[in-house]
């Protein structure tokens, strides 16, 4: 079986988000049902990437190598439920400081697609944010918004600018639909 490719956002999506940024592993705490879901991605045949603002690098609230304690967090709490979080893109930058990968610009989806050799034509990518939509749309992925988050909050902003997008109330159901599709294809 051919893998297809699925992105997630990560804070507010796979994890609960913190205003106050997510700077250690222990502040690091899955959303219920997110794990499982990444785990019924896996098994489905679809390779999962992740695409991050990691802004707290930039405003000096943790360093690289305390972000890949999280992720390493993160990819083991996955693999316990089948699931395999692959290649993790994330932005490091403070939000002035004018880079290409930071959402909503489409730098991270981009070297997704480099690093995994397709194109991102139709490629689900699920966020909580306008920024994740907008850098979805920017590339020609699926745009997928769950209410998880800021999802609620980013929904009615995305309905004013007439954004195409689908709208999920959690991850679990956005792969409720792409499992059920894979199902058919």
């Amino acid at each position: 079986m051919s893998r297809r490719l699925v992105i997630l956002d990560r804070d507010g999506v796979i994890n609960e988000d913190s205003d106050d940024f997510i700077k250690s592993p222990d502040e690091w705490i899955p959303i219920p049902g997110s794990l499982e879901s990444i785990g019924r991605l896996s098994r489905a045949g679809f390779d999962v990437a992740v695409a991050s603002n990691q802004s707290g690098i930039g405003r000096k609230l943790l360093d690289e190598p305390a972000l890949e304690l999280i992720h390493q967090k993160m990819r083991d709490a996955a693999r316990k439920f089948g699931g395999d979080i692959g290649k993790i893109e994330y932005c490091p930058h403070h939000p002035d400081a004018g880079c290409e990968c930071r959402k909503p610009k489409p730098g991270m989806l981009l070297a997704l697609s480099r690093k995994y050799g397709v194109p991102l034509n139709n490629v689900p990518f699920i966020g909580d944010s306008v920024r994740d939509v907008e850098a979805a749309i920017a590339v020609g992925a699926r745009a997928m918004l769950v209410l998880t988050g800021s999802g609620a909050e980013s929904q009615s902003v995305i309905a004013e600018r007439g954004l195409d997008v689908e709208v999920f109330a959690d991850l679990a159901a956005a792969v409720d639909r792409l499992v059920e599709e894979a199902g058919r294809g």
